[in-house]
């Protein structure tokens, strides 16, 4: 890496959330909508650095392809799984679709946006329904 590209990667670890947008948009346009001061300052860095030393080579590319698509944490319970928990006195359900996460008769496309509707408020799906260690 030169001596460069090693000081502006050191600046990125110092800025606040401004400063990484601010950053993110001189370099690159809009920045993304995080309010994650680390995940903002990795993706700059790595932002960086791909543009200066070209990204990721072809094999690593090929190899991404060949993953497919990302499925939605959850799936992997197969379909029919049915994810159950008591919530302010209620047991609420939400069953593994093809298409999503059923609950009340509405499809949702994650387990976070079931459970965000269920609780009124953000919240990330498999924490919800006891899938990840709180």
């Amino acid at each position: 890496m030169s001596g460069e590209l090693e000081s502006l990667v050191a600046r990125i670890e110092s800025l606040d959330l401004n400063g990484l947008r601010e950053l993110w948009g001189a370099r690159f346009g809009a920045p993304p909508p995080l309010r994650s001061e680390p995940i903002m300052r990795q993706l700059l860095a790595w932002r960086v650095q791909a543009h200066a030393l070209g990204g990721l080579d072809l094999d690593a590319r090929k190899a991404i392809a060949r993953r497919g698509p990302v499925q939605a944490e959850g799936k992997h319970l197969g379909l029919g799984a049915r994810l159950t928990r008591v919530w302010k006195g209620r047991e609420v359900t939400v069953v593994v679709e093809e298409d999503g996460f059923r609950c009340n008769d509405q499809l949702f496309p994650s387990l976070s946006a079931a459970a965000t509707a269920i609780a009124g408020t953000r919240w990330n799906g498999p924490r919800f329904f006891g899938l990840r260690d709180r």
